[in-house]
């Protein structure tokens, strides 16, 4: 029976104090999701209609899942082991296989989506429960639950895959939901009952740098998609304002998030009477409101760089630059509501300012909108960075 369990303990090993850092393994693992978040930026702009949208937001949900849960997978085990590298690299190639199928998911593709993605959220529970059942019997008895709820989910996303159209949506919806709903219940089963969030030991530090991360990655691809289309066109003067109100916009949301609210967050979460609560909400539901608002606010530099004047802005203009950055305030908020305990005001003046440009947007050219979007964005982080320091002293 031995052989049914790591024989070395595989967890992590925190000295007093001492806080749990980002390993180079991990670090390597994200690229994948570089890759993952360019293809649904791309498939979007492609697909500039409802059900494209619905499509896409829908895959970034997905991708992001099956993220987080390895996040926090990384936040119990510890990477410089062995098995723990080779884990994360058997999950790198299925993400690779995962994320080349995202275009075609919904097509011919199908199926290398819904075996990648069972295997990734499947496999990697499997081998938490090998590398837990001699050394954390409170976590291990977390991922029977877990396996369970995923095995579930899992019988939908394969059905998906051998059905098409609005069948293979509604599938594949029920299968996300059913994920994004553990969590929140508790992973509950009818024979082991539900896991408490005071169970779900975690490391602040850990899981602030790793959501951050993945931000990063976001931004990233942001900046990627700005610095190829400003070099694909000749450089008259709307096309470089339409580049630095692009950059500005950039360098704002990275702003928001960094200058107050990732440190924060890290520190409350440390000294949370619950962290596996905080954590939950904090690092595992809300972050995918912010890659969201990046992935659609890098649509939009997209779009406004290849024609920043000469007609009015359209409706699908519209709801990518200003909808973008207001869905990444929105998500701010959120996340700073969790770390602090109420909302900030700058964030909501500033989703009311979104609301009157889209009032007006439609008699704005395609650039003054990108401006306004941004100077919005700007004023948000720099009311909340002048009202916190103001605080500090």
């Amino acid at each position: 029976m031995r052989k049914l369990g790591a024989r070395r303990n595989l967890g992590r090993i925190r000295g007093d104090g001492e806080e749990a850092r980002v390993e180079y393994v991990e670090l390597f693992f994200d690229l994948v999701f570089v890759f993952a978040v360019t293809q649904i930026s791309h498939a979007l702009l492609a697909h500039l209609t409802l059900a494209g949208a619905l499509q896409s937001a829908f895959l970034l949900l997905a991708v992001w899942w099956v993220w987080v849960f390895t996040a926090w997978v990384t936040n119990w085990m510890d990477p410089r082991r062995s098995a723990v590298k080779l884990m994360l690299f058997a999950l790198m190639l299925a993400g690779l296989v995962l994320s080349s199928s995202l275009p075609e998911a919904f097509e011919q593709r199908g199926l290398a989506f819904a075996a990648a993605y069972v295997f990734m959220q499947v496999g990697r529970s499997a081998f938490m429960l090998w590398a837990l059942r001699h050394h954390n019997p409170v976590n291990f008895l977390n991922f029977v639950r877990i396996i369970q709820w995923l095995a579930l989910s899992g019988l939908f996303w394969l059905a998906g895959a051998f059905v098409e159209g609005e069948a293979r949506f509604g599938l594949w919806i029920a299968a996300l939901a059913i994920e994004y709903a553990g969590p929140a219940l508790g992973f509950r089963t009818p024979w082991n009952g539900a896991s408490a969030t005071a169970d779900w030991t975690v490391d602040g530090g850990h899981m602030a740098e790793r959501s951050a991360l993945f931000i990063i990655i976001a931004l990233g691809e942001s900046v990627l998609v700005t610095g190829a289309t400003f070099a694909e066109h000749e450089w008259t003067a709307p096309l470089v304002l339409a580049f630095l109100a692009s950059f500005a916009g950039t360098v704002a949301m990275w702003w928001l998030y960094f200058a107050i609210g990732a440190d924060t967050a890290r520190h409350n979460i440390e000294h949370s009477d619950d962290p596996g609560r905080v954590a939950r909400v904090a690092f595992t539901y809300v972050p995918v409101l912010l890659v969201a608002g990046i992935v659609v606010a890098a649509v939009a530099d997209e779009l406004v760089l290849a024609h920043p004047l000469g007609h009015h802005a359209e409706l699908s203009m519209i709801l990518t630059v200003v909808g973008g950055p207001a869905l990444y305030v929105t998500g701010n908020m959120l996340f700073k509501y969790v770390a602090f305990g109420r909302p900030p005001l700058s964030h909501m003046v500033g989703l009311g300012l979104f609301v009157v440009l889209a009032a007006v947007a439609s008699y704005l050219e395609p650039l003054p909108l990108s401006i306004a979007a941004t100077m919005i964005i700007i004023i948000v982080a720099a009311w909340e960075f002048i009202s916190m320091k103001s605080l500090r002293r």
